[in-house]
């Protein structure tokens, strides 16, 4: 047993049985979301695309998500954000994306065709927020992504703004929050000119965040934008 079993020893973060941050029986109760919606006007959508209705000049173009944001997926994700000593966390969250993900006809189909032109860009945290934490969850979820797609992941995007939480707020009052929130990082901006982005983030709630982002990428010359997410609220 190493150092850290000894100061953490495992246990399930659902039933607190020992041996595993997620026993075998608490692991069947995550569900892996089958349904696609659009990430404008959280209406079904045939694929996650975002209906031609809701689509405006620099919209998102879909969304994916792998997993639901209920029961033991949110105690999983809350320990992924809050306790970076469970390291293990990591490998069973990112499994987890990945498998949703490929399960995906429109995702696969665009990652395809797309592969030689995809880069995955990560929802940035503002800075003070993420030295306090630490490190930004989809920063590494996007790197985790990046080894088992061969996708590149590039830190496109900068956090120029400090908002308040998300939580609890109306989906008017997200997109009021979370406005003006990005901005390109120049360093990066040649090399998403005419790119297909994937937006890596962890929760989709409304979609807030990943319209905004997709805005800023868009106005930036990135030709399409699609969101991927571990789980959907």
């Amino acid at each position: 047993m190493d150092f850290l079993n000894l100061l953490f020893p495992k246990y399930c973060i659902n039933c607190k049985r020992l041996g595993y941050y997620i026993c075998a029986d608490c692991f069947s109760f995550i569900s892996f979301d089958t349904e696609g919606i659009c990430a404008v006007c959280s209406r079904y959508s045939i694929n996650g695309l975002t209906h031609p209705r809701c689509k405006k000049r620099y919209s998102i173009d879909g969304a994916f998500s792998s997993i639901l944001y209920k029961g033991v997926t949110k105690k999983l994700i809350y320990n992924f954000k809050y306790k970076p000593h469970l390291t293990d966390l990591r490998k069973i969250l990112s499994d987890l994306f990945y498998e949703g993900l490929i399960q995906k006809e429109e995702f696969y189909s665009i990652y395809q065709k797309s592969l030689s032109n995809l880069i995955l860009v990560p929802i940035p945290l503002y800075k003070s927020k993420e030295r306090a934490r630490g490190y930004n969850q989809a920063e590494i979820l996007a790197e985790e992504l990046s080894k088992r797609f061969n996708i590149k992941a590039l830190p496109a995007l900068k956090r120029v703004k400090k908002t308040v939480s998300q939580v609890g707020l109306s989906k008017i009052d997200r997109r009021k929050n979370i406005k003006d929130s990005f901005e390109i990082n120049q360093n990066l901006k040649s090399a998403i000119k005419s790119h297909y982005i994937f937006l890596v983030d962890d929760v989709f709630t409304t979609g807030s965040t990943l319209m905004e982002a997709s805005r800023v990428l868009k106005r930036h010359g990135a030709r399409r934008v699609w969101g991927l997410t571990l789980a959907r609220d």
